[in-house]
């Protein structure tokens, strides 16, 4: 992963998660609480979850085969698509059944102080790990809003780290709420619905994650900026005076397919023509450094046919040629 900042949040995470799921099973097995349970079983899922996002980091690095020429960066989308299953199956619907069991046969917590002690442990630890998340996606998410950054971050790794913590601490919360309130009233079944708000919001977390990610499995473009730059890299004003459509394509977090076909003078040589392609790429890699695959196909430019107006699908020099079927 050539973002430090994502493994340093994942790490975080890792550690933390870990230690708290440890707590949190000791906790459960002095106090009987249902809510401990389930928070342990989160924190364990976590922290595969966390293994699950390095393993795929490593297994993008591979380099390309015949088999797969553009390489193995989509890699860590598929495993950030496991994390929001293991979330939603592991974490949700486990701590809904927990919680439904509870609600059925509530019972009253024994040492409440473990439970109580554990909760406050884990909220201190993941307050930690979410603020080590939160330092390392500042670097990366500028002037976009916390919404804007998970929606269109092209690495899943922070945006997936950053809603486990989110729903680790609000889960903590409830987990101690119900814990609480189960205490005050001495009716254990608020343990239990404490339980399955945690499952709910876990369930509710995955499906975004599971959303998210599966639209960068799918393929997504490059940012609004980095097209901005190629388009402005391509164009020179004189061996390639316009684009006629281009198309960008993530490969992975960190790197780019960039196709386009462009508009060359009809009096230029091929030796011109492809030397105007050569400087446009090496322009196109400057600009934007991860732009790694780079396909351009020339065209005759006719500022007669240009001065009709943009269009996509059509070329300057006329339509695009369409597929026969």
């Amino acid at each position: 992963m050539s973002a430090s900042g994502g493994t340093k949040a994942i790490v975080a995470a890792l550690a933390a998660n870990l230690a708290i799921a440890v707590a949190k099973f000791v906790a459960f097995l002095v106090s009987g609480s249902s809510s401990m349970l389930a928070e342990s079983v989160h924190s364990l899922a976590d922290s595969g979850n966390q293994g699950l996002l390095l393993l795929g980091g490593k297994k993008a690095k591979r380099e390309a085969t015949p088999e797969h020429p553009f390489g193995y960066g989509r890699e860590r989308y598929i495993y950030a698509f496991l994390v929001s299953i293991v979330l939603f199956s592991v974490g949700g619907m486990f701590a809904i059944y927990k919680g439904y069991e509870k609600i059925k046969q509530p019972h009253e917590i024994d040492h409440w102080y473990w439970a109580v002690g554990v909760l406050v442990f884990a909220i201190i630890a993941e307050t930690f790990s979410f603020r080590t998340a939160i330092k390392e996606s500042n670097t990366l998410r500028g002037k976009q809003s916390w919404k804007e950054f998970v929606r269109h971050a092209k690495a899943p790794e922070l945006p997936v780290v950053l809603l486990e913590d989110l729903g680790a601490l609000v889960g903590l919360i409830l987990a101690l709420a119900g814990v609480g309130l189960a205490l005050v009233t001495g009716d254990g079944i608020w343990d239990g619905i404490g339980t399955v708000c945690i499952g709910i919001l876990l369930i509710a977390i995955a499906i975004v994650l599971a959303a998210e990610t599966k639209s960068l499995l799918l393929g997504e473009a490059a940012g609004v900026e980095d097209v901005r730059k190629i388009e402005a890299a391509i164009v020179d004003g004189d061996t390639v005076p316009a684009i006629i459509h281009m198309r960008t394509l993530h490969l992975g977090p960190e790197e780019l397919l960039v196709a386009a076909k462009i508009a060359v003078r009809h009096d230029e040589t091929a030796t011109e023509v492809a030397a105007a392609i050569d400087a446009a790429e090496s322009r196109i890699r400057e600009a934007v450094p991860i732009a790694r695959v780079i396909y351009l196909e020339p065209d005759i430019y006719s500022e007669t046919e240009a001065a009709k107006g943009a269009d996509p699908e059509a070329a300057p020099g006329g339509p695009a040629p369409t597929a026969e079927h």
